[in-house]
């Protein structure tokens, strides 16, 4: 069902003017807590997503292979993974929160259509909790196998727990599933709230975004670590297993990435008109590649003609709807339009950045694998794929967000509308950026604390506790107090 089913287009201009007052007081800083609490929690997603698969990986290798390094690697990066857990757990409260103290409007009316999918979310948040628990005290005293396998349930429910938030973040984008009467929701078909149109490809493309970043960010470390000289095995097997995963992810999530574009253009008309900054409707549509939106007319940016159109229906006469055939009471404004545009951009840059570092890896791999840890240019552009990818998430991101402005549910309910109107949220604000910083300060202390502790302990002598016999058939020394 798609939201045209929902609520006839035409139907929606008197409820347009209806809602043609002025921004509520709130609703700017409500924006600012939103965006800031939303851009420091999403970059704690791909690790408690994919640092737990990449974990699992690690731990497989090592006990297929007797590999003890493979072992010692998914030891450090479940603590890793459980620090991080822990943070993400505290700034996602704090999102859930806001939802009702911030968005009044939004949980009142579809609370019981928006609330199902995070309330399977926190089902998977508690299973989670429970199985990083058991993996993390387990090193030391499971069997092996038994061991590897109490972290596959945490690995499938930060997966589950990630397509449940997708679930309503795509239903504000295309909301189904749920039948209105008198302005009221009356009736909710679950499946259809949580398996919405936007749903699936929403969910591929956040997957696949946080094993890129997980990935290239995991290998950064051991990029840097190699540009300083520490070049052993440790950090040549984490290197391959985080940054091969992100390099296997990368071209799917550009393909997928571009089937999302195809479909916004089909449903979201005014969000694909602010990706392409096209003011007006037309065939053979250039695409604009930087520039700004200015009293109505693009300035500065560089067009290329006719690929817009090509991009979206694989013809240049392909008419794609500009922003006068918004109405304008729902139309996004021009500052809108250009962040929108902009994102969009630095998000499909930096995906092409991160693929020719990919391609050339790849290259490396298969003609001087032997120059792989030495090649100081290489190695110095795969350590800034880690920030380069976090750049590109919250870009994306960007691009859902704001280009879905002015709907907090598209054709349903107008951001303006749903923004509480009590107090004053600046104080508050302030408050959540205070508490942030001082988790965020306090995680990364307690990183680089563990970093600092490993690198004096050693990379290569340090054993597992089910590690192999070393080469004169000496079992390992138990690790306990050693790996910590």
């Amino acid at each position: 069902m798609t939201i045209a089913d929902l609520v006839p287009y035409h139907d929606l201009v008197p409820y347009q003017v209806v809602l043609a007052a002025a921004d509520p007081d709130q609703l700017l800083p409500a924006r600012e807590q939103m965006a800031f609490t939303l851009g420091f929690h999403i970059i704690l997603v791909p690790f408690g997503v994919a640092l737990t698969s990449l974990m699992l990986i690690a731990n497989y290798r090592g006990l297929r292979k007797g590999d003890s390094t493979a072992l010692l690697l998914a030891r450090r990066w479940s603590k890793v993974a459980a620090v991080l857990f822990a943070v993400g757990a505290i700034t996602g409260t704090v999102l859930s929160f806001e939802l009702g103290i911030l968005w009044p409007g939004l949980m009142k009316t579809y609370g019981s259509a928006f609330g199902f999918p995070f309330a399977i979310e926190g089902l998977f948040f508690f299973l989670e909790a429970i199985f990083v628990a058991i993996y993390i005290y387990g090193w030391d005293r499971m069997r092996p196998w038994a061991h590897f396998w109490s972290g596959v349930p945490v690995a499938l429910a930060s997966v589950g727990g990630a397509a449940a938030v997708i679930a309503a973040n795509s239903w504000m984008n295309q909301p189904g599933g749920i039948t209105m009467r008198d302005g009221k929701v009356v009736s909710v078909r679950p499946a259809e709230v949580f398996f919405n149109n936007a749903f699936w490809l929403q969910f591929w493309h956040m997957l696949l975004a946080a094993y890129i970043v997980a990935g290239f960010v995991v290998a950064s470390v051991y990029t840097v670590g190699m540009l300083r000289g520490r070049r052993g095995r440790y950090q040549r097997l984490g290197f391959l297993i985080s940054f091969v995963t992100a390099a296997v992810a990368l071209p799917v999530q550009i393909f997928v990435g571009d089937t999302i574009a195809r479909q916004v253009f089909d449903d979201e008309p005014a969000k694909f008109a602010a990706i392409e900054l096209l003011p007006t409707t037309g065939k053979n549509v250039p695409e604009t590649l930087g520039g700004v939106l200015i009293d109505g007319k693009v300035r500065y940016g560089i067009s290329v003609p006719d690929v817009a159109s090509i991009l979206a229906g694989f013809k240049p006469s392909t008419t794609i709807k500009g922003l006068d055939a918004v109405p304008p009471d729902i139309r996004p404004t021009t500052a809108q339009v250009n962040i929108v545009h902009w994102a969009f951009d630095i998000m499909v840059g930096t995906s092409m950045l991160m693929l020719a570092v990919a391609v050339w890896f790849l290259w490396l791999w298969w003609k001087r694998r032997d120059t792989l840890e030495t090649n100081r240019w290489f190695l110095g552009a795969a350590s800034v794929c880690g920030i380069v990818s976090i750049l590109s998430l919250e870009s994306g991101w960007v691009v859902t967000e704001v280009g879905r402005q002015p709907w907090i549910v598209v054709g349903l309910l107008r951001t303006r509308d749903a923004v509480t109107t009590v107090g004053n949220l600046w104080p508050t604000f302030g408050v959540v950026v205070v508490l942030y910083a001082a988790v965020g300060t306090g995680a990364l202390w307690v990183l680089h604390s563990m970093k600092k502790r490993w690198q004096e302990q050693g990379d290569e002598s340090v054993h597992v506790p089910y590690g192999p016999e070393d080469a004169q058939g000496t079992p390992p020394e138990r690790s306990e107090g050693k790996v910590s």
